[in-house]
């Protein structure tokens, strides 16, 4: 399957789609087409070699896959324009928050495989953790789209019903452990360091650590018993923030973010 890509949506994470993709080989910058109304805002991609447009429909029809990254109350009327010039050699991928893939067939009124993908802002760097679901869609499909935002980070395949929960520990999630990493700079600070050299330290002690669980497959105890020694300070202080209630409140928080977007 050829890899002739529309980004309907050139914002933020549109943006940060096309370079990742350009960057891991996957297209060909001139294999790419990323549309947006005002398109001087994407003279950089021009420059390598994206095609830059205000034109949806012209995009979709020069694609097979079709990536839809505009702003949640724009789907409808965005995609009931581009409904014509979709057909069965299309994938069609959202990463829109919110936005079902029933109320997508229900716009486009056509049999073609749908995704929904929940990528975080990561993946601007290529390290994004992205959640998808899928309907009607082929084995060889599916493979596809996985692929595609498997050069973008990893990638989890998940029913759709559990795509909020997905985007609360996944895109939020980025959110939670950024505020993780600022109190660590801060207790830092306040032990002696200055802000620069906490930072680094902060940052690069929490990437080694998820790298730890992503590369070795172990469970966070077994790594927490590692630098655990008894009467140690490693212990001391994590049962210090469990009597502060840190995990309670990393548990509730999350939860209460679930809530949040269910209701809404």
């Amino acid at each position: 399957m050829s890899n002739n890509i529309a980004i309907i949506g050139g914002g933020n994470l549109g943006t940060a789609i096309a370079e990742g993709l350009i960057k891991s080989g996957f297209a060909r910058p001139s294999a790419i087409t990323i549309t947006k109304r005002n398109t001087a805002t994407l003279k950089g991609l021009q420059e390598s070699g994206v095609v830059v447009s205000a034109d949806n429909n012209k995009a979709v029809r020069s694609s097979n896959i079709v990536i839809l990254a505009v702003k949640p109350f724009q789907v409808k009327e965005v995609l009931a324009g581009i409904r014509k010039d979709l057909n069965a050699k299309h994938i069609l991928v959202s990463v829109v928050t919110g936005v079902y893939v029933a109320e997508i067939q229900e716009v486009i009124r056509k049999r073609l495989p749908v995704f929904r993908a929940m990528p975080n802002t990561a993946i601007a760097i290529q390290e994004s953790m992205t959640c998808i679901s899928h309907a009607d869609a082929k084995e060889a499909e599916v493979k596809c789209v996985h692929d595609l935002f498997a050069v973008l980070g990893r990638v989890a395949i998940i029913d759709e019903k559990l795509m909020n929960a997905a985007t609360v520990l996944g895109a939020c999630g980025t959110a939670y452990a950024m505020r993780y990493i600022r109190a660590n700079i801060q207790g830092g600070i306040e032990i002696g360091f200055d802000a620069v050299t906490a930072s680094l330290i902060a940052a690069q002690t929490v990437k080694g650590a998820a790298e730890l669980l992503l590369q070795k497959g172990t469970h966070p105890e077994h790594e927490i018993d590692k630098v655990t020694t008894p009467k140690g300070c490693t212990i001391a202080g994590l049962n210090e923030m469990e009597h502060q209630g840190f995990s309670s409140s990393l548990i509730k928080g999350i939860a209460t973010s679930y809530q949040k977007i269910a209701r809404d």
